[in-house]
């Protein structure tokens, strides 16, 4: 054993222990939903990306049983070889129907499909202009890539403009990445303008939807069906495992596009494909969206109902247009301190600090549910208020 490496180690995580940042990592106990046993403990859950109740719903764990007895547990290979069950290709012909475009490639997870899409479609040479708050799977993506990568003003499309006309002389291939909801603030990415922009400079144009699939647009559609822009994006990446409420990620666009994909992306060459019982269960789930947009609506009815009751207490929200809601507390301690005493009070809500957000702007981050009820609601708000008078956040 490398002694001097095991005391690296141990000295980052002793730093990251006296900053209010390390992260201690929390056991479920039984099924995930709105409230649900933690530690031993049971809780109101407003940590989890599960936005539609997907995961809990009778209809749909049917759906992945079904599959399991069907094809098995696991796919056994990579797609290419013979990991693409009838059920894969069932879901992404479902699901390019319900996304209103040519065809959908499905990934083993959302950010398999950033790290598998974005190395794929540009290189050395090239060019990408990111968001400055893009997803982590973004940046990576753009990492592997090696193209130049150069980063525009929080969803400030007069930044992006000035960026892409200091390099509209370089040759080569140009993309523009924005996450589509951005993940730690709640706020939607200015898309009509930044695909006005891109359009304009002869650029490629990719959202990742991750936070809008299932939340934004009719039925959940996403963020490009929200806005009008049909055939206007050239690539869409969604996942899977929030609002749809399995695990996988998936890219949407043209024809050219999946077979391209499928023939230069890493993830897909060389990582076997999604499971049966994912397969199944998201073939359900599209059924569950297109037959009805109620679920959709009882989230937004949540999302609005609850920053309504934190408000009034005297909570900052920030910036959040979804039902992302960031509780601003700017001490990254303190954050973490608010996190453990909601927890001792039956409500398990995350706090974030740096590097996940900047400096003095650590938060609780509360992700809504449709299935929330109202009572619950009310109660993670009132022990909200409660722990942050008690830790002098708030003041009477």
């Amino acid at each position: 054993m490398n002694g001097k490496f095991q005391e690296t180690m141990r000295a980052e995580l002793e730093r990251l222990e006296k900053e209010g940042l390390s992260l201690r990592i929390r056991t479920l106990d039984s099924e995930q939903g709105p409230a649900c046993t933690i530690d031993g403990k049971y809780v109101v859950n407003l940590a989890a990306n599960n936005y539609l109740g997907m995961i809990g719903r009778k209809d749909v764990k049917e759906a992945a049983k079904k599959a399991i007895d069907e094809f098995g547990v696991g796919s056994g290979a990579v797609k290419t070889i013979i990991g693409n069950t009838r059920l894969i290709v069932e879901a992404e012909k479902k699901l390019a129907k319900f996304k209103d475009v040519e065809d959908v490639l499905m990934y083993q997870a959302g950010l398999t499909a950033n790290s598998g899409t974005i190395p794929a479609l540009v290189h050395d040479g090239d060019l990408i202009f990111s968001d400055e708050l893009n997803h982590a799977s973004i940046i990576d993506g753009c990492r592997l890539s090696r193209a130049k990568i150069v980063p525009f003003k929080h969803c400030d499309v007069a930044s992006l403009e000035e960026k892409m006309k200091e390099y509209d002389n370089e040759a080569g291939t140009k993309m523009v990445i924005t996450d589509g909801v951005f993940s730690m603030d709640g706020d939607i990415a200015p898309l009509p303008d930044i695909v006005e922009v891109t359009k304009r400079h002869g650029a490629v144009t990719m959202v990742d939807d991750a936070h809008g699939e299932g939340v934004l647009g009719d039925h959940g559609r996403g963020i490009v069906n929200h806005f009008h822009l049909e055939g206007q994006v050239d690539v869409e990446v969604g996942t899977l495992s929030k609002a749809f409420g399995v695990v996988g990620g998936y890219v949407a666009g043209t024809h050219t596009l999946v077979e391209y994909l499928k023939n230069k992306s890493r993830p897909i060459l060389f990582s076997s494909t999604m499971t049966p019982a994912d397969a199944g269960a998201i073939l359900k789930v599209v059924d569950i969206l297109t037959e009805s947009d109620d679920l959709v609506r009882r989230l937004w009815e949540n999302a609005t109902y609850f920053k309504a009751r934190m408000k009034s207490y005297g909570f900052d929200t920030w910036r959040s247009e979804t039902p992302i809601t960031p509780i601003i507390i700017g001490d990254s301690q303190l954050a973490k301190n608010l996190s453990v005493k909601l927890f001792e009070k039956g409500v398990f809500a995350q706090s974030l600090g740096f590097p996940t957000v900047p400096t003095g702007l650590a938060r609780i981050r509360c992700m809504l549910c449709s299935a929330h009820t109202k009572e619950q609601l009310n109660f993670a708000a009132d022990m909200f208020h409660e722990s942050a008078l008690e830790l002098g956040i708030l003041k009477t």
